[in-house]
């Protein structure tokens, strides 16, 4: 099983030109997953699992966010909204959509923004480190931060990607690279332009919602909250011995959840 690639463009609504780029793996009639990348981060972190579910069957495709591999289109003065839009328009080139849209951290808002303004394109969502409610500790917000310093050390650098992404014990050597400031910037800018009730509940849609139980940034109350609030379309599994980069930390358990719960 290997990675295909792609590329798409669209024109916004003030005329701009975005390409769209992106991989993806597994049969083309399969079942297709796509999968959202977490802050300033690329698609190729959800390799191990896109692999692992296209080899079972699914279609999982993997878009790059404007910025990062190809994909490009203004990255000023943008809501969730706007990238909501570019993620419709890979799920509407994809054969068999509605899709299952899967969001890690930051891709979990725009997951759930895609869902509530798309609804027809989307039949269930699922979140890995599902921020976005209750604030990180000040120390998690500075290793946030310095993952995308370049100015530090890299031993600093690593040491803020270890407290801010890893549990203890895991080795945070696999996400020493792959951190890109100016996708950042235009991502965080999109989520302070957007307000937390317009994405927050996925536009109804079910949702299953893995959540590590040592995540510093995206707090375990988070996914409480949202199994508290709608207890009838949440499934929730604690995730243990991950944080919140959960994806190079335990990729095998995370198939095996995902795959019980699209069964």
């Amino acid at each position: 099983m290997s990675f295909e690639t792609y590329e798409l463009t669209r024109t916004d609504r003030a005329g701009n030109e975005i390409v769209l780029c992106g991989r993806k793996t597994g049969p083309a009639k399969g079942h297709p997953i796509v999968m959202l990348a977490s802050l300033g981060r690329p698609g190729g972190d959800f390799d191990k699992v896109a692999l692992a579910l296209g080899e079972t069957g699914f279609r999982v495709v993997l878009p790059e966010p404007r910025g990062i591999g190809g994909s490009s289109g203004p990255m000023e003065g943008l809501t969730l909204h706007d990238l909501a839009d570019d993620v419709a328009h890979v799920i509407k080139d994809v054969p068999h959509a509605p899709v299952t849209l899967l969001g890690h951290a930051f891709g979990n808002r725009l997951a759930r923004t895609t869902a509530a303004d798309f609804p027809a394109l989307v039949t269930r969502v699922i979140l890995l480190a599902c921020g976005g409610l209750i604030e990180m500790p000040v120390e998690a917000r500075k290793a946030l931060i310095g993952c995308f310093n370049a100015d530090q050390t890299p031993e600093a650098h690593l040491e803020c990607v270890r407290y801010g992404f890893f549990a203890e014990g895991n080795d945070p050597a696999l996400w020493r690279d792959g951190w890109y400031p100016q996708v950042m910037l235009m991502q965080s800018g999109a989520v302070r332009r957007t307000p937390v009730e317009d994405w927050w509940g996925a536009g109804g849609q079910p949702m299953l919602v893995v959540q590590a139980t040592e995540d510093r940034i995206a707090l375990p109350a988070n996914a409480q909250d949202l199994k508290k609030r709608f207890p009838d379309r949440v499934t929730l599994v604690e995730l243990p011995h991950a944080g919140h980069a959960m994806l190079p930390e335990q990729p095998g358990k995370i198939v095996e959840i995902m795959s019980q719960y699209l069964a």
